[in-house]
């Protein structure tokens, strides 16, 4: 394939929740080390540890923190002494975000079910003591709300093959974005990198897919800054929505049209049947892109080799293996 549609070598960088990467900092002085990030992902990326509590402060072991009041300004207090670190919390955290955005970062991946580093479903506490998990938290909201289009995720949903497939595409795609604007802004450039993500855009979303392409058409008709913006905020939002076999089925049959001249009759009857065969969810989404990757190859399908859908991530991590 084309190195354009492959990654770099280098480690991409993300965040992570240090009890993660077995760093003993919770509460009870524990970890939560998790195998398929330190032995897995690790070969390809490169982590920067937080941990909240920690950093304000607070030792290991600790008594415990959870979120009393409404959900969606909720007051971060000790379990037993009621003691309220919330201020602390929410300067904290304010300041390393900030931080955070200058090094570099593609990606963060946060403890679930954390008072500090949930992502979602949080519990929050009524004055009743009962808890509802629609808590977010504190460190985790400030993150979110500050580094809008970063890829995060919780380290528990990415045992959900679909979840996790889609929160690797988005970084590796958050890694070509930020190379692409180390250089002053081309419109040529951008129209070369919209043209090699389409495919992939279509299997996650081609509402957006059609709104990027108007917006590349007319390019030349907007300012640099405004043209970023907003091509950024489509193009994340359409990603963050994750491919389902029934697109990858469209993407699929699309891609098979540029063959329909070199393939014979055989040929053509068992890339469909692959395909089809997938989308029965009799077989892995790799089979049907391995075929076509074949086919690019030897019939050297330009315009293909450059298609970042061929080759989304490295086959290591063997994301579109499972049915």
């Amino acid at each position: 394939m084309s190195t354009a549609a492959t990654t770099t070598l280098e480690k991409i960088r993300l965040g992570i929740s240090s009890c993660l990467l077995g760093e003993n900092v919770r509460f009870d002085g524990g970890h939560k080390k998790d195998q398929y990030i330190t032995k897995t992902l690790a070969q390809f990326f490169e982590w920067v540890p937080v941990c909240p509590e920690m950093e304000i402060g607070l030792g290991a072991p600790r008594e415990s923190l959870h979120l009393i009041g409404r959900p969606e300004a909720p007051r971060l207090v000790t379990t037993k002494t009621g003691r309220d670190y919330t201020d602390t919390m929410l300067a904290y955290a304010r300041a390393k975000v900030a931080q955070l955005e200058n090094l570099g970062l593609h990606g963060y991946l946060l403890k679930k079910d954390s008072p500090t580093c949930g992502m979602e479903r949080v519990k929050v506490y009524d004055d009743n003591h009962v808890p509802t998990k629609t808590g977010v938290g504190l460190f985790a909201r400030a993150l979110l709300e500050r580094m809008t289009i970063l890829p995060v995720e919780e380290e528990g949903r990415l045992s959900d093959p679909r979840l996790r497939e889609n929160f690797i595409v988005r970084v590796f795609c958050h890694f070509r974005w930020q190379q692409l604007q180390q250089q002053p802004l081309r419109v040529s450039a951008l129209v070369r990198f919209h043209a090699q993500h389409k495919y992939l855009l279509m299997a996650h979303s081609p509402k957006y897919l059609t709104a990027l392409g108007r917006l590349v058409a007319g390019a030349k008709s907007l300012p640099p800054k405004e043209l970023l913006a907003r091509y950024t905020e489509l193009f994340f939002a359409a990603l963050r929505r994750p491919a389902s076999p029934k697109k990858h089925t469209n993407v699929l049959q699309h891609l098979t049209s540029y063959l329909k001249k070199q393939l014979d009759e055989r040929d053509k009857q068992e890339l469909h049947a692959t395909i089809n065969d997938y989308h029965a969810g009799l077989l892995p989404l790799i089979v049907p892109l391995t075929l076509l990757r074949h086919y690019v190859r030897k019939f050297d399908i330009t315009y293909l080799q450059d298609q970042i859908y061929l080759n989304p991530h490295p086959k290591e991590l063997m994301l579109l293996n499972h049915v």
